[in-house]
């Protein structure tokens, strides 16, 4: 029997299972992965970067979570000789309409604790001679690093210290009693005195597979992205965002420095027609009626529609893309650009179609799971990984 188990193996699970070891190095901890690798999906397909919290409400658990976060995750990086860089970031205004946005967004920063600056387009021209705006917001605290190296070196530790880590495990029930927890699995049952549900794109499912009822559905949306072609990635310094719409949950298409020396351009965010539908063609008749049967889904896709039909143009037309990349940089062109592997954002959603915005964590008698873990999970996963145990106690 373990004292811990923890269902998912993305970096969430991990640095979950790793702040439990480094409290408790006596406890028995077991980690469920029902893949045959760590980090296949939503860390696997993340773009690496590590978030400044300038986005997120003062207060929230997103700002205080990205920004210790941040520094939790360089911190950990250099110990570990990850290679990491604070590339820093650049959001820019290109139309006169954004620059009120922009002013609220640096007043936000600000209240957030960030050490960041307002500069004007000929500044902007000396630090990032492609781009094209009005005035920007510099954030020099945001950096790129690779995830699955992040979650390679966690997981050796979690090793080295007596955790134990099952792939291809996939959890189908899970039963609360009143001493432990029984986790059926598709092979032997497993016992465990408290059971944490990381599960990311199945943790509703997770959530249900123990008896829970929440009116919260993961509903999939795939982020497409391009990536620059070796001979125009000189276009790009640091992380080049918009201002974004505060009309619509999605950042917009940005431009991403990878930690490989690549740099993306996306992404674009469509409905998945699976929970890992990574490609266009990749459904799953069970999840997309699971969307559809949800109420949720219809009141959000209603209040969106003119921006969802144009993520879907962008999905299907490349010259569409362009167009709104060109915003950003307009010297770039579609010979510049090529297919990159999308990703797919766990989007928690309410049945009354309001997106959950923040982390979620819903409790049962000997389980506690992580319903909603949204962005910027992977830059803070190590704080949250502390927050997650500290609540499970």
């Amino acid at each position: 029997m373990y004292d811990i188990a923890i269902v998912g193996g993305g970096i969430v699970g991990l640095a979950t299972a790793y702040a439990i070891l480094q409290a408790s190095p006596d406890r028995k901890v077991v980690i469920l992965e029902k893949e045959p690798k760590l980090a296949l999906h939503q860390t696997g397909h993340n773009s690496g970067v590590i978030h400044s919290g300038i986005y997120y409400k003062p207060g929230s658990f997103k700002a205080a979570f990205a920004k210790q976060g941040s520094e939790s995750m360089l911190a950990f990086c250099r110990e570990a000789d990850i290679e990491v860089e604070q590339c820093g970031k650049v959001i820019v205004a290109t139309k006169d309409e954004e620059l009120q946005q922009l002013e609220q967004l640096f007043r936000r920063g600000l209240a957030n604790g960030l050490a960041i600056e307002k500069i004007d387009a000929c500044r902007l021209q000396q630090i990032e001679p492609y781009a094209n705006g009005l005035a920007a917001i510099r954030v020099p605290q945001a950096g790129i690093v690779n995830y699955k190296q992040v979650c390679h070196v966690l997981a050796e530790r979690i090793q080295s210290k007596g955790g134990i880590i099952k792939l291809g495990c996939e959890v189908v029930k899970i039963e609360e009693k009143l001493h432990q927890a029984v986790i059926h699995t598709k092979e032997d049952p497993i016992q465990a005195g408290y059971v944490i549900n990381c599960a990311g794109l199945h943790s509703d499912r997770v959530a249900k597979a123990a008896g829970l009822l929440t009116d919260t559905k993961i509903i999939p949306f795939r982020g497409e992205y391009y990536e620059l072609k070796p001979q125009a990635r000189h276009y790009v310094k640091h992380l080049i965002y918009p201002v974004p719409d505060p009309a619509f949950p999605f950042l917009g298409v940005h431009f991403t420095r990878m930690i490989g020396g690549g740099v993306e351009a996306g992404p674009n965010a469509v409905l998945g027609f699976k929970r890992e539908a990574y490609r266009k063609r990749d459904v799953a008749v069970a999840d997309v009626a699971d969307t559809l049967r949800f109420p949720g889904f219809w009141k959000l896709a209603g209040k969106y529609y003119r921006q969802g039909a144009a993520e879907y143009l962008r999905s299907f037309f490349k010259s569409q893309f362009v167009k709104s990349l060109q915003e950003l940089i307009p010297a770039i062109d579609a010979d510049d650009l090529e297919a990159a592997p999308a990703g797919v954002r766990a989007q928690a959603l309410q049945r009354d179609g309001r997106m959950v915005d923040d982390f979620q964590l819903i409790r049962g008698k000997r389980t506690l799971h992580v319903c909603n873990a949204p962005s910027p999970a992977a830059t803070a996963s190590l704080e949250i990984g502390k927050s997650i145990w500290k609540q499970a106690q």
